[in-house]
């Protein structure tokens, strides 16, 4: 192109290069265009200006050089053709007749296309956020309209995404065909059938062959029925996994639905942890980041905001709270694309089927030897025979089916030989144990995990909902210096007694400003609270002291909010109050909001400084409701000015307004499901981030903290050196106020330190580490964000701990049954290859035909996999220690019973080959 570019030129150049969609595009357009080509001419005039001493540089240099120059000139073109062809576009966005009847004033391509290329001009054109709005007929109070999303549904799409069609059963007798060794046998038998025809005529000739077609056929059957029985059990795996729930706004209630009922329009409400199930833009909220790195690979988060408001369907919020608008849905999101060319979820082949995979392939090379060999000596034995017969140069139609018989036993005993029947066992127990997990309210989204959790020896729990119920109510509450219990009417009473009204709209503000949960009224008019069981005990009671009092909350503008994780263990907002000025309320951990405050409310609702000794005597409060096994919760407030930054929630110099005492009951079960842990080897460590008093409390009623057991506090266990660590981990029973990190630190040292099988449960975002760093990982599937389940092996459907016993019971179960099989199998495998080989080099034949050796293949393989393989677990799999992990998968015992059971198999039917002819004579 030279070293200087000439305007003209260029224009012509990206006019043949890049076709412009509008014939005439408007004056704004055109402008574009000459301000992109003006931009391009400016830069390649600086890029393209000669260099004196260019002949000076060597070759290799001038010509990296140019090249380099070509790329810059393709990016440039490229930037400024694509400048231009979206000024055009801008301008040609075409309403179909049916948007227009609709109510929809935007293309429903254009809309996708603005979050999903995070196209900020585009939606600037529009009117930014409120504009797309508008122009979806869409309230961001009330959401849409229920009658709306059938029309939505087809102007937009539905939010589903085209999957690769499921395999027909005939694909699977198409694969089960494909297995050499039958392949070789069909061919066998074909040979034999012709044969048969022209020497022994209809229909004698043909008996041989036929019977060892549908001995084949056979087992092809089988096999195929049960890969398609195991592709339909994964198959409604794979539909339990996708059930995700959202929560969004229609009919100006908020109510939680199906991610595939979202339709574009939906006002949907993100908190930590949930997928994000459609393009979108952000509406309104506090601290959004959200992990993108499903889509872009970038580890780190984006902060979402007004100023980069565009959200991406399947990606999942790590932090923050917020109100989306959803923009496109299904096919038209980013999401949908990459999923259209993923594959339908196939399973990897879990550790057992690996190491049984090993073993058959050296079983099927000794199969093969064997086969060799017992070849080589029947024809052998068979050349001798002629020799001595003088017929060597003598061959007939007998003798070619004869050897043709001696290839197909030799093939067969390959067949048998190989122990196809191992992995399939396998699959077909922890298939049975997955199907029946789910109902037992245990969702295996991993096969190796059903089989890891029968080796387990160490559970890693939540207390929370998994030990508890997680059915929340604030049972006890200290206010204006007094402690109350809150049971029954009278102490209602006594409540409104020691605090006057100034007091209670200070805590009533104090409970529903700084809340991420909300009270939404139905359709049928009831108040229902949508949160977390935490939150909802406290509006619960805020609701209760609304009418004790005859008070309602302010409505505040919230400015700003840092929502509750469990690093921070605390919640504040700042909010701007009605009558003027400034305040941030904080509620979390009760010793970290202790802390924060110097400051404490009297009965009359006016702030006193908080002295040593009513701090001490806070704390014996706050201890004495957790040793009555309630979790403890301050809440806490500071006024300031209007001047004061709206930007930063203060943590020093708040007012302490109550301590909460929630009670949380335990589990009906637990006891005995801790009990029965522990008779079967399994160690049980409680890890939550509650007060230390209520965790022992909790612990010792559960049975899981003994006398000779130790309780310790998240700062204490990370701040041990790796040696301390390794005297004080065997001790542990409970860790108190622990971090997510201090979780991960306690599964990494089990695993790595004392080589223990770690099975942990999780239920936040931030428990992902510790779930993936475990050898099994159970998320909560009530409690559980989307983050949790995605990184965990299984999904505990009802979040009770007795349910991750059965998971436990079940995977012990596939490992007996499966050593079951492969004692059976093994057993049957040495018997008929050393029968064959025997009775080849001694009689010369062999005592099996080929159809009678493929009926015990298949009686070894497919059905008894299908009768040892499916035996569900008894009592007894739980009185037994755990396989450890580097345990041999056979064990001395099997080999006793392997070698015994062949040694007495192969001597009885010795006795009846060589010797039960004569006797019988």
């Amino acid at each position: 192109m030279g070293h200087y570019l000439r305007r003209n030129s260029m224009e012509e150049f990206l006019r043949r290069n890049f076709e412009v969609p509008a014939k005439n595009p408007s004056a704004e357009a055109q402008r574009r265009w000459r301000d992109a080509v003006g931009t391009l001419v400016k830069n390649r005039r600086r890029r393209f200006r000669m260099v004196p001493d260019l002949a000076k540089r060597s070759e290799a240099q001038a010509k990296r050089r140019h090249i380099q120059e070509k790329i810059r000139v393709a990016l440039y073109v490229q930037k400024a053709a694509l400048q231009f062809i979206d000024a055009a576009r801008k301008v040609e966005a075409p309403l179909t007749e049916e948007v227009r009847k609709a109510g929809f004033c935007i293309n429903p391509k254009e809309l996708a296309s603005i979050a999903r290329g995070h196209n900020a001009k585009n939606l600037g054109n529009h009117g930014g956020v409120d504009g797309i709005t508008r122009k979806l007929s869409v309230s961001v109070e009330n959401g849409i309209k229920s009658d709306e999303i059938s029309i939505r549904q087809n102007i937009f799409g539905a939010n589903q995404y085209v999957e690769k069609p499921p395999r027909s059963f005939w694909m699977f007798v198409w694969d089960a065909f494909q297995d050499l060794t039958l392949i070789i046998l069909v061919f066998c038998a074909i040979i034999s059938i012709v044969v048969g025809l022209f020497t022994e005529g209809w229909p004698k000739g043909i008996y041989d062959g036929l019977g060892i077609v549908l001995s084949i056929f056979l087992v092809v059957a089988v096999t195929a029925v049960s890969d398609y029985k195991q592709s339909l059990q994964f198959r409604d795996l794979d539909k339990e996994k996708k059930k995700i729930s959202i929560q969004v706004t229609r009919d100006g209630c908020r109510q939680k639905i199906s991610i595939y009922d979202v339709v574009v329009g939906d006002i949907i409400h993100l908190s930590i942890g949930d997928q994000v199930p459609a393009d979108g833009l952000f509406v309104s909220g506090y601290s959004l980041l959200v992990d993108e790195s499903s889509l872009s690979g970038e580890s780190e988060p984006v902060n979402i905001s007004q100023k980069n408001p565009f959200l991406l369907g399947g990606t999942k919020v790590q932090d923050g709270s917020a109100k989306m608008l959803v923009t496109a849905v299904g096919m038209r999101t980013e999401w949908g694309n990459l999923m259209e060319t993923l594959s339908q979820g196939g399973e990897d082949e879990t550790p057992l089927q690996v190491k049984l995979n090993g073993v058959a392939t050296i079983i099927g090379k000794i199969g093969l030897g064997f086969a060799i060999v017992t070849f080589l000596v029947l024809f052998a034995r068979f050349l001798v025979r002629k020799g001595l017969h003088s017929s060597l140069l003598k061959w007939s139609t007998d003798d070619a089916l004869t050897i043709l018989d001696y290839f197909a036993i030799s093939v067969t005993i390959i067949v048998v030989a190989v122990p196809e029947g191992l992995p399939l066992a396998v699959t077909l127990s922890l298939a049975f144990a997955m199907k029946k997990l789910m109902d037992e309210k245990a969702l295996v989204r991993h096969l190796s995990a059903c089989e890891t959790m029968g080796s387990a020896n160490c559970i890693c729990t939540d207390k929370t909902g998994t030990l508890t119920t997680n059915h929340m109510v604030v049972d006890k509450i200290w206010l204006c210096e007094v402690s109350k219990s809150l049971e029954g009417k009278a102490n209602s009473n006594e409540l409104k007694a020691i605090a006057s009204e100034n007091v209670a709209r200070i805590l009533i503000d104090g409970i529903f400003q700084n809340s991420g949960s909300e009270v939404v009224r139905g359709k049928d008019g009831k108040k229902t609270i949508l949160g977390t069981p935490t939150e909802t005990a406290l509006l619960e009671f805020g609701l209760h002291m609304e009418q004790l009092f005859n008070v309602r909350h302010q409505d505040c503008e919230k400015m700003k909010m840092e929502p509750f994780n469990s690093v921070k263990k605390k919640m504040s907002v700042l909010i701007s109050l009605p009558g003027g000025g400034i305040r941030a309320l904080c509620k979390g951990a009760s010793e970290i909001i202790l802390q924060m405050c110097d400051k404490i409310i009297d009965k009359n609702g006016n702030t006193v400084s908080l002295s040593e000794g009513q701090n001490k005597h806070i704390l014996d409060v706050i201890n004495n409701f957790a040793c009555e096994a309630l979790r403890t919760l301050c809440l806490a407030y500071k006024d300031m000015d209007e001047g004061y930054d709206r930007e930063e929630i203060p943590d020093f110099g708040y007012t302490l307004i109550a301590v909460f005492g929630i009670k949380d009951p335990v589990r009906r079960g637990v006891k005995e499901a801790v009990k029965t842990c522990l008779a079967a080897g399994i160690k049980v460590r409680m890890v939550t981030g509650d007060n230390i008093n209520t965790a022992k409390a909790i612990a010792k009623e559960c049975g899981i903290l003994t006398d000779d057991g130790l309780a310790v506090e998240g700062p204490e266990f990370r701040n041990k050196s790796p040696e301390e660590l390794r005297n004080l981990i065997p001790k542990i029973q409970v860790m108190a106020r622990s971090l997510p990190s201090d979780k991960h630190l306690l599964v990494t040292s089990l695993r790595n330190m004392f080589n223990e099988v770690v099975a942990v449960t999780g239920d936040g975002t931030n428990d992902a580490p510790a779930l993936h760093e475990a050898d099994i990982g159970l998320a909560m599937g009530i409690a559980g964000t989307e983050v949790a389940k995605e990184n965990a092996d299984i999904i505990i459907m009802d979040d009770n701990f007795a349910t991750i016993i059965n998971v436990a019971k079940w995977g012990r179960a596939v490992y007996i049954n499966i050593q079951k099989f492969v004692q059976f199998q093994l057993t049957v495998n040495v018997v008929a290859l050393m029968v064959n080989f025997v009775s080849a080099c001694i009689t010369g034949k062999a005592p099996l035909t080929a159809v009678q050796l493929l009926w015990v293949n298949l009686i070894m393989d497919t059905l008894g996999a299908l009768a040892l393989a499916t035996e569900p677990p008894n009592e007894a799999v739980m009185k037994r220690p755990p396989v450890g992990r580097g345990d041999d998968f056979i064990t001395k015992i099997m080999w006793r019973n392997i070698i015994g059971q062949s040694l007495y198999q192969i001597i009885v039917l010795g006795v009846l080959m060589f010797d039960g002819i004569q006797r019988n004579k």
